[in-house]
């Protein structure tokens, strides 16, 4: 969390916006010097709020408001962690939050749940699901895909737990389309796999 920084400089010092009487008063300088000192910290956040918004360039602490801020899916990200997926949680959490309009654009879709899932676990899932599209000449062509909704999503993880499970479970709950049922398998990755999700 931010607080004071000793010897932080005021960009906007009260002593020199003071009457001229108080100009050379060193008491008053001195107890509104005090004050630049704590309002100091609140001079520089403001003077670089943009840098605030910006996921890259955020502190750690206001990237995870930010996060809830704009609805990114970060359930499970543990920014102190070791990285998976070849990225730190902090990374992963950037990136969420980066990611999240972009998200919330393709919501419901196959795209966005894998990319979803991609950001949380910092690995690819595979998705097999009922729906397809087909296009023929002649009307009343054979219907694409099965007549009973599903959808599945498959893990693979160097070290899953069953938290994994779960995380996963919450994940898909929230990204999948509200009408289709679902499953999820969390399984432990193939040396093979670990080296193509890299």
């Amino acid at each position: 969390m931010r607080g004071s920084i000793d010897g932080l400089g005021s960009s906007a010092p009260i002593g020199a916006e003071l009457p001229a009487i108080f100009a050379d008063d060193d008491l008053a300088q001195r107890f509104v010097a005090g004050l630049d000192e704590v309002l100091a910290p609140f001079l520089v956040v403001l003077d670089n709020l943009d840098s605030y918004f910006d996921p890259a360039l955020a502190p750690l602490d206001f990237t995870r408001w930010l996060a809830d801020w704009v609805g990114a899916e970060t359930d499970g990200i543990e920014t102190d962690g070791a990285p998976a997926g070849g990225l730190t949680g902090e990374h992963r959490l950037r990136a969420a939050v980066a990611a999240a309009t972009y998200l919330h654009r393709v919501r419901g879709t196959r795209r966005g749940l894998s990319e979803a899932v991609r950001l949380v676990f910092g690995v690819t899932p595979r998705i097999t699901e009922s729906g397809a599209a087909e296009w023929h000449a002649r009307p009343l062509g054979p219907v694409p895909g099965d007549r009973r909704p599903h959808l599945h999503v498959s893990l693979a993880l160097p070290r899953p737990t069953a938290a994994d499970t779960h995380r996963l479970d919450t994940l898909v709950a929230a990204a999948r389309p509200a009408h289709m049922p679902y499953t999820v398998e969390v399984t432990t990755a193939t040396a093979a796999e670990r080296t193509t999700d890299r």
